[in-house]
């Protein structure tokens, strides 16, 4: 999996251990919109889609000036939330080495513009991608939109790029792309619900993966 000349990878639960903090957010945001709040799973179910089809999926009887209310309550909670949202340990190193064998490097998130610039700024990772493309700038995993946009950006061929993700949303996307794709547990979903994708691979760890596409 070393010989690709793109590899793309999801944000949220591959890049940046922030699923709790998104679960969390959605809980409560809901909770001071008088809604039921959905468990951990169902929040968790929904994390890569963009925002506006994950909260119908979550809350499909709302009308849309609620999904509005919504979308405005889980931004505020997730700015303000005290729960932590890290990168994984070697995310930096592995992505520093991609960079040195020269590969291209892309980020396809579910995250709006607003809400990833916030994060590259905050982990100081803006020089480590060739190009980022957010849920508000094309349509919703799993459709392959957001690969295709990558790669007729940045002139690669399906066959010469990797998508590499923590749900099934981003190995779907990769899936109706017809590019390869790697899983990884460390987010969303577990390996069972990976595996049904049937990925070119499925990694526990950063380092794991890291050893899987540089080869070190």
């Amino acid at each position: 999996m070393d010989n690709y000349k793109l590899y793309i990878f999801d944000w949220d639960g591959t890049l940046m251990d922030s699923i709790a903090r998104i679960v969390t957010s959605i809980q409560i945001a809901a909770e001071r919109l008088s809604l039921a709040p959905p468990s951990d799973d169902d929040a968790k179910s929904i994390i890569g889609l963009s925002l506006v089809p994950a909260l119908q999926k979550l809350f499909p009887d709302l009308e849309a000036h609620t999904v509005n209310e919504m979308i405005a309550a889980y931004k505020a909670q997730y700015s303000t939330t005290e729960v932590a949202s890290p990168l994984f340990e070697h995310v930096k190193e592995m992505l520093s080495l991609l960079r040195t064998q020269n590969k291209l490097v892309a980020v396809a998130t579910g995250k709006a513009r607003q809400g990833l610039n916030h994060m590259l700024d905050e982990t100081q990772l803006h020089q480590h991608f060739d190009m980022t493309i957010c849920a508000d700038e094309s349509v919703s995993k799993p459709a392959p939109d957001m690969i295709h946009q990558l790669l007729e950006k940045l002139n690669v061929k399906p066959e010469e790029a990797v998508m590499i993700g923590d749900s099934r949303h981003d190995l779907n996307m990769a899936n109706n792309a017809g590019v390869a794709s790697i899983g990884i547990t460390l987010g969303a979903d577990k390996r069972e619900s990976l595996d049904a994708c049937q990925p070119n691979a499925i990694v526990d760890s950063i380092l794991e993966l890291k050893a899987l596409v540089t080869g070190h």
